[in-house]
């Protein structure tokens, strides 16, 4: 009796399943937005299911052991008392004209089990009861079922002959219709907590934009950014690997002819690398003054930077102050990728690196400036190692031997034309592969030289 009646649970499961899965079951249960058309229709469902477990229960003398009122359980756990009650009612009436010694006690019995169920719903606040309580509910319920059938028994003197259906159906139908109730809950459990997941990722999705946006906000994007300027031309991009990321560049004039160049990379990624990434372009704005030469202002940066760095971030941070009349600079690499020196004719050079640590590790770190010398057309390419370490789907990386291959291809390239050369290639060489690093790259070319 119970493997028959657990088979027909089986089916009723499968679906619930579907149920769980359709826009009525959304609104019902996940939105709570159940108007009376919500209602109607799971009335109708439900008490479907509750005609199904009679027609298919096991007669035994003139009653039936059945999962009728799983139907109109579900009903009202999930939508309140008029969906269990009118569930109920559907599976009474049909369980009511089929006879029988029981069919006033268990016709009842559908329609309070239905209304019971809901009322708990609305003691729950309309919240979705967990798997256990669910379990517990049913079988308490199945317990009034079958007390309600001995009270009609011993009304109408037919107490022994209801006593001994009773002893023969209730454990089979206890545990299907325990065991339904625990399928169900089990997918609507889930389910909500599926949605809620849905719900937060959406929203931190959101909320990820909204740090893009903000982070893309605070990097010069405008291209030309001086267009008065001719003596020079200056581009810059930057493709996080994330939504946001801790790559930076920045350019700003320390007086009408001193022109500061910063690129960096902060360790790490997403949300901390970005927070950590603003305050680094923060700082060496602030600290950037004509009297101060890149080693100072980097000097200046550090110290504040591992003031409190708890979180133990550091970014590799590359500045050059250019005379934009002479091509004169002077820069400090703070740990970072050395800069290559693009010259007119195609030939190139790597630019020696200085003393210092990348910022944000030791505050007492030293740093040293170099001076370099710009001729007409002469290019000065920053990049990330998002760019040399850019990885193929094999996990080979990019790397600086194919950078400088490129470099004789660009010599009459202007500044975006070498950014969308360099990325064009990239993309083509990782085609196929996952984006592993942020690829940030600037690039400034004279284009005039004052003797």
């Amino acid at each position: 009796m119970l493997l028959k009646l657990i088979n027909h649970v089986a089916l009723i499961s499968i679906i619930s399943y579907l149920l769980t899965r359709t826009k009525l079951y959304d609104d019902v249960v996940i939105k709570k937005k159940i108007e009376l058309k919500h209602k109607l229709l799971l009335i109708v469902i439900l008490g479907s299911f509750s005609i199904y477990g009679t027609v298919h229960g096991i007669k035994i003398n003139t009653a039936i052991a059945n999962v009728r009122d799983l139907g109109p359980a579900i009903g009202g756990l999930i939508a309140g008392p008029l969906v269990g009650f009118g569930a109920g009612l559907i599976g009474a009436i049909h369980r009511f004209f089929l006879g029988g010694i029981t069919k006033y006690s268990c016709s009842i019995a559908t329609v309070v089990i239905g209304t019971i169920s809901g009322l708990i719903y609305l003691a729950k606040k309309k919240k979705i009861v967990s798997l256990i309580q669910a379990v517990i509910i049913v079988v308490t319920l199945q317990m009034l079922h079958m007390g309600i059938v001995l009270v009609f028994g011993a009304l109408h003197n037919q107490l022994a002959e209801t006593w001994g259906i009773v002893i023969r159906v209730f454990l089979p139908m206890t545990i299907a219709n325990g065991v339904g109730m625990a399928i169900f809950m089990f997918i609507s459990v889930n389910l909500v907590k599926e949605r809620q997941t849905e719900s937060e990722k959406e929203k931190m999705d959101h909320e990820l934009e909204i740090a893009h946006d903000i982070q893309m906000g605070i990097i010069p994007k405008i291209f030309p950014p001086f267009p008065k300027r001719q003596e020079f031309n200056l581009h810059a991009i930057i493709e996080p690997a994330k939504m946001v990321g801790g790559d930076l560049y920045d350019f700003f004039f320390l007086d009408e002819n001193k022109l500061c160049l910063v690129i960096g990379d902060v360790s790490g990624k997403g949300v901390p690398a970005s927070l950590f990434m603003a305050v680094t372009k923060t700082l060496v704005k602030a600290h950037a003054t004509i009297n101060r030469t890149p080693a100072v202002i980097l000097k200046e940066v550090n110290r504040e930077l591992c003031e409190e760095n708890d979180s133990a971030m550091f970014v590799t941070l590359f500045m050059a102050i250019l005379d934009t009349n002479t091509g004169k600079f002077e820069y400090c690499n703070a740990g970072h990728n050395s800069p290559y020196l693009i010259r007119s004719d195609g030939s190139y050079d790597k630019l020696e690196q200085t003393k210092g640590a990348a910022l944000g590790v030791l505050p007492h770190s030293q740093f040293t400036t170099k001076t370099e010398q710009l001729t007409k057309m002469d290019k000065l390419f920053l990049y990330t190692d998002g760019v040399n370490e850019a990885m193929d789907s094999q996990g080979n990386q990019f790397s600086y031997s194919r950078m400088e291959k490129l470099f004789p291809s660009i010599k009459a390239s202007t500044p975006s034309e070498t950014i969308n050369f360099f990325l064009k290639n990239i993309k083509e060489f990782t085609y196929q592969a996952e984006q592993s690093d942020d690829i940030t790259m600037l690039v400034f070319q004279c284009t005039k030289i004052h003797e």
